[in-house]
Parts: C-alpha cells; sequence; structure tokens
C-alpha cells in the first residue's frame, strides 16, 4: 500500500515537473514571439516611414549615433528648449560643419508618431525664407528626431518674457512684417493652403540677424484652396486658439489670422496672451488692449521696456491691426494681404466698430461637429487640454 502511494506521489511529481517545463516553454515561447512581432513592426515602421520621407527632397535622415554623438548623449546641459513634445537640443554636425538644432519627441507624446511624420513630409515640401529649414530627421524604434537649421537668437517669447534682450521697436515690427510673410506663404501661394494651426510667439524663431522664422509645423493641415478649412480635434494654445475653433471645430485660415493677431499685440506690449495677475476683465490681452484703445489711450498699450523709444504711428497700425486679426468674428478678420497692406502703409488704417468686439452677439457659433480631445503640446509654452 505504501509503495503503490509513494508511486502516486512519484508520479504526480513528475506530471508537475512536466507541466511546469511546457509552461515555462509556452511562456518563453509567446515572449520570443511578441519581441520578434515587436522587432518586425519596428523594422516595418522604419521601412514605411523611410519610404515614405525619401520621397521628398531636401531633408535627409541622419544616423542616430551621429546625432546622440553631436549633443553629448543628449546631455542636459545641451537642452535649449522644452515643451509636452519633448525636448530640443543644441548640436555640431560635422558633416554639414553646422551647428544645428535636434528636437527629439517624448515616446510619452500620444501624438508623436503622428506629429512627426506630419511634420517631415509637409515642412520638406515647403521653400520660403521666413519658415525654419528641416534639414533632416532620424527614426530609430520609437526614437524620433527632427534636425532644424539652429537659430541663433532663440525664440520670440525667450525675448519677449525671459529676459534675453530686449528687442528694439523696429525690430518688432519686422519680425510682424516677416511673421505676415509666413502666412502669406503657407495661405496662398503654395500649391495647397497651409493652416499651421499653431501660431505663437514660442514657434517664432529669432536668426543672427533678428529675422522671424515659423517653426513648428507638427500641428499642421492641408487644404485645398477653395476649401480653406479642416474639420479636427481641437489643438494648440490656450491664449491664442480663436473662439469660433471651439464651436466649430473647425481650423480655417481666420483662426491662423487670430493667432497673428495675438502674437502682434504681443509685440506691442510685451505682454503674454493671458495674464492671471490682471484685472478680471482684463486678463486676456485682447480685452486689455482693446480698452485701451476704446479710450484713445495708445500709447499705454507699448511696452514699458521701450522706454518710450518706438515709431508712434507704426505703433498705431499693429495695434489696430491686432485687434482686427483677433476680432471674435472670424467673417470680420483680414485676409493675410490685407493686413500686409495696412502695415506696409498701402491702405488705410480699418475702422473698428465702436461697440465692445467681444460682446456674446459677435460670435458665430455653428453645431458642433467634432469630438473635443487634449491638444498637443509643441513647444516650450505648453498646451492644455480643452474641457467641455
Amino acid at each position: 500500500m505504501d509503495s503503490h502511494k509513494g508511486t502516486i506521489w512519484v508520479g504526480l511529481g513528475v506530471g508537475v515537473v512536466v507541466a511546469s517545463s511546457f509552461l515555462i516553454l509556452g511562456w518563453f515561447c509567446i515572449l520570443m514571439w511578441k519581441r520578434a512581432k515587436m522587432k518586425k513592426e519596428d523594422s516595418t515602421f522604419d521601412l514605411k516611414m523611410d519610404d515614405e520621407f525619401q520621397k521628398g527632397i531636401g531633408p535627409k535622415r541622419f544616423c542616430y549615433n551621429k546625432l546622440a554623438s553631436a549633443t553629448d548623449n543628449f546631455e542636459e546641459s545641451q537642452k535649449i528648449g522644452q515643451g509636452g513634445f519633448g525636448g530640443v537640443y543644441k548640436g555640431y554636425l560635422k558633416d554639414i560643419d553646422s551647428n544645428v538644432a535636434i528636437k527629439r519627441i517624448s515616446r510619452e507624446s500620444k501624438q508623436g508618431i503622428k506629429e512627426y511624420a506630419t511634420e517631415v513630409k509637409l515642412i520638406s515640401q515647403l521653400r520660403h525664407r521666413n519658415l525654419v529649414q528641416l534639414i533632416g530627421w532620424c527614426h530609430r524604434k520609437k526614437d524620433l528626431l527632427l534636425i532644424y537649421e539652429f537659430m541663433q537668437n532663440g525664440s520670440l517669447d525667450s525675448h519677449l518674457y525671459r529676459g534675453k534682450s530686449v528687442l528694439a521697436w523696429h525690430m518688432r515690427y519686422n519680425i510682424a512684417m516677416d511673421l505676415a510673410s509666413a502666412l502669406l506663404y503657407l495661405h496662398e501661394e503654395w500649391e495647397q493652403c497651409v493652416l499651421h494651426r499653431d501660431i505663437k510667439s514660442s514657434n517664432i524663431m529669432l536668426d543672427t540677424n533678428f529675422n522671424a522664422k515659423v517653426g513648428d509645423f507638427g500641428l499642421a493641415r492641408l487644404v485645398d484652396h477653395e476649401k480653406g478649412s479642416q474639420t479636427t480635434v481641437i489643438a494648440g494654445t490656450m491664449g491664442y486658439l480663436a473662439p469660433e475653433y471651439f464651436t466649430t471645430g473647425k481650423a480655417t485660415k481666420e483662426s491662423d489670422i487670430y493667432s497673428f493677431g495675438i502674437v502682434s499685440l504681443e509685440l506691442v506690449s510685451g505682454r503674454k496672451p493671458v495674464d492671471l495677475n490682471a484685472k478680471e476683465d482684463q486678463m486676456a490681452i485682447y480685452d486689455w488692449v482693446w480698452e485701451l484703445y476704446r479710450l484713445g489711450r495708445f500709447v499705454e498699450v507699448v511696452d514699458t521696456k521701450l522706454r518710450g523709444v518706438f515709431d508712434e504711428m507704426k505703433m498705431e497700425r499693429l495695434v489696430v491691426v491686432g485687434l482686427w486679426c483677433a476680432n471674435p468674428n472670424y467673417s470680420l478678420r483680414p485676409s493675410v494681404r490685407q493686413l500686409i497692406q495696412v502695415l506696409k502703409f498701402e491702405a488705410a488704417l480699418p475702422i473698428l466698430p465702436l461697440q465692445k468686439m467681444n460682446d456674446s452677439s459677435y460670435y458665430a457659433p455653428t453645431k458642433m461637429n467634432t469630438v473635443f480631445g487634449p491638444v498637443s503640446s509643441s513647444s516650450a509654452v505648453y498646451s492644455y487640454p480643452i474641457c467641455v
């Protein structure tokens, strides 16, 4: 009897060992299959991206190791910018004997791959003196990198708000003209209309001579010139988003013009789009400037850091154009050609309505036909979720 029990226990032990072995082998096979699948997906991803990008001309693929070497392995001291998408690093590439700005998209960025692909495919086709030049790109598995020309004087917001330097008045006016020139190219002069969707001071870069160039096309969209709009998930940065964008869910030329208007008011005043320390009815830059405009107190809009050194006629032009572009009623905003004519003194100043332009009657909401979701950050000034 004891011998029989012993045989049973031995049999059970052997069965457990065999079952455990099969279980371990099964898990091992699953693990290896998953690794092989991931490797195949990464390889497929790389090949697919390569095939799409190589069709373009201009920007080329760079070796990841060279980019890592150029930035001291993405050392923190080399970082020159940070946003929700990831970091921007300064690097020197021996191949082209030049400093470059390398944007490394974070793996945590939910739309990182989409924005990366959009930027490479779109900006590689664009050629304009007021657009930041994309030099190259690199992806290794889920590491996504974009290589741009290095802009010696950084972003506009670093001068306006972070004390990098005090921009003289003529520089500010020229920056507005450069930004308008870039928008004219994007909206009307290229083969398709390009909606940037994220025009803001942190996406306006300044070269050695303080010429302005628009960067970061991760949120950009192409539309036909005749159509001029596209329904999308709302994306952008609070303070620069046109009010109708919330109700229609449509990105349009007019929504880019609105953002231009806000930047124009920033250039004059040196004030951020939203000032939480201001009076309740003056937190938004538009409300604050509009009230001073209504009272005829233009001079009070001007950035005090200029110490009174500015061209009063150009200042008035830029203030009025800023308010005109940021009109809550999108149908009353100018086209980019119209605002350029005013800034160049080729057309008279527009006569703005006497009633307060942020009255609710000025809004033109339509039926909401899109899903509101989190926006994507694409610069040092963060973007925020839109809640409804």
